[in-house]
C-alpha cells in the first residue's frame, strides 16, 4: 500500500497539524510505503519571503523527524525539489473544469478571510492532485476539511483517463481520523496558521504557557457548571484518557472548577506529551546539514517513484517524441 500526504510550510507546525496529520503519518509507517512532502509550492499563495519559506521548510522537517518519522523507512522530501509535479499539474489543468474549482470550500473560505483571489489559490486543488497522482497513491491521510480536495483529485484523474482513453491514474482513497479531524484553536475556530490561533507544541515554555492561558472561554463563574464543548475542554481531551475525561467532565458539570485550573493542567500535559520529542528536536536542530541530506535523499527516491507515472501521462497525452 502506497500512502501519500503533505503539509504546507506556511507556518510552524501546531497541535492541529500534529493530531490531524503528523501523528497519522507516523503511525502509517508500519502499514505501507509512506511518501510525505513539505509543500513549499503551496505556501507561495500566502508567503512572499524567500528566506522565511526556506526556514519554515526546515522547521517542518525537524518537527516530523522529532515526532518519529523514520527517513529510512519513509520518503520525506521538499515539494519544490520535485518540479515534475508542476508539469503534471499543467497536464491535469487542461482537463479540469472551472466549475469544479469554483466549488472549492477552501478557496471560498480563504477569500472570505482576506486572502487575495489569485490564480495560485484558485488552482491549488490541481497542484494537490498532481502531488497525489504522480505516485498512483492508494491512501491519502487527510483532515475532514480536505475531503473535498481528494474528491476533486479523483474527479480530475477520471477526466484525464477518460479524455485519453488510458488508465494512467489510480483513484486514491481518503483515510480520515474522524475524532480529531478538526482541532480547535485558542479562539474556538479551527486551529490554523491563517487565523493566528495556534498552539505550537515545541514553543519555549513561556510562549507555550501564554498561548494556553490565552485560550478563550465563556464568562461562567467558578461555582457554576461549565460547558465542556468549549475549545478548552476539546484541547484538554486530546491529552487525556477516558477515565481522566470522565473525572474532569464530572467536575465541570458539578461546578467549582475554574478554567485557569484546566489550562494549567493542559499545559502540564502538553509538556509531558512532547517532552522526549522536544529533546530530539533540539538535538536535530544542531545538525542542519543532516536534515538537508534527508530531504535531498527523499527527493531522489520520490523522483524514482513518480517518473513512470509522469512518463505514462506524457505518452497518453502525446507530449514529447513518440
Amino acid at each position: 500500500m502506497r500512502i501519500l500526504s503533505g503539509i504546507t510550510s506556511s507556518g510552524e507546525c501546531h497541535l492541529g497539524n500534529y493530531f490531524g496529520a503528523i501523528r497519522q503519518h507516523i503511525s502509517f509507517q508500519s502499514q505501507g510505503e509512506g511518501i510525505y512532502f513539505i509543500a513549499d509550492y503551496h505556501s507561495m499563495t500566502s508567503i512572499r519571503d524567500a528566506k522565511e519559506r526556506r526556514r519554515l521548510v526546515h522547521e517542518v522537517a525537524l518537527d516530523y523527524l522529532a515526532c518519529g518519522l523514520d527517513p529510512q523507512a519513509t520518503v520525506l522530501y521538499r515539494q519544490s525539489d520535485l518540479p515534475e509535479v508542476c508539469e503534471l499539474s499543467w497536464i491535469l489543468t487542461t482537463v479540469t473544469p472551472m466549475g469544479l474549482l469554483e466549488r472549492s470550500h477552501a478557496y471560498k473560505d480563504k477569500i472570505a478571510h482576506g486572502l487575495a483571489a489569485e490564480h495560485g489559490l484558485f488552482a491549488y486543488p490541481v497542484l494537490m492532485a498532481a502531488d497525489i497522482l504522480i505516485y498512483n497513491s492508494d491512501v491519502v491521510p487527510i483532515g475532514q476539511d480536505q475531503k473535498q480536495h481528494l474528491e476533486m483529485t479523483r474527479d480530475i484523474a477520471q477526466r484525464f483517463n477518460h479524455a485519453y482513453g488510458v488508465e494512467v491514474f489510480m483513484l486514491p482513497e481518503p483515510h480520515i481520523l474522524e475524532d480529531v479531524a478538526v482541532v480547535p484553536g485558542t479562539d474556538g475556530q479551527k486551529m490554523s496558521k491563517s487565523y493566528d490561533n495556534t498552539i505550537r507544541m515545541f514553543w519555549p515554555g513561556k510562549k507555550l504557557k501564554k498561548a494556553v492561558m490565552g485560550i478563550v472561554t465563556d464568562s461562567t463563574p467558578v461555582e457554576d457548571p461549565k460547558d465542556t464543548s468549549q475549545a478548552l475542554f476539546q484541547l484538554w481531551s486530546l491529552f487525556a484518557d477516558e477515565d481522566d475525561k470522565q473525572q474532569m467532565f464530572a467536575k465541570a458539570q458539578a461546578g467549582g472548577l475554574g478554567y485557569g485550573d484546566v489550562k494549567k493542567d493542559l499545559l502540564v500535559r502538553i509538556l509531558e506529551h512532547f517532552g522526549e520529542m522536544r529533546e530530539k528536536r533540539e538535538a536535530l536542530a544542531q545538525r542542519p546539514d543532516d536534515v538537508e541530506d534527508i530531504l535531498a535523499n527523499g527527493a531522489r527516491r520520490a523522483r524514482e517513484l513518480g517518473a513512470p507515472v509522469l512518463a505514462a501521462a506524457r505518452d497518453a497525452a502525446g507530449l514529447g517524441r513518440g
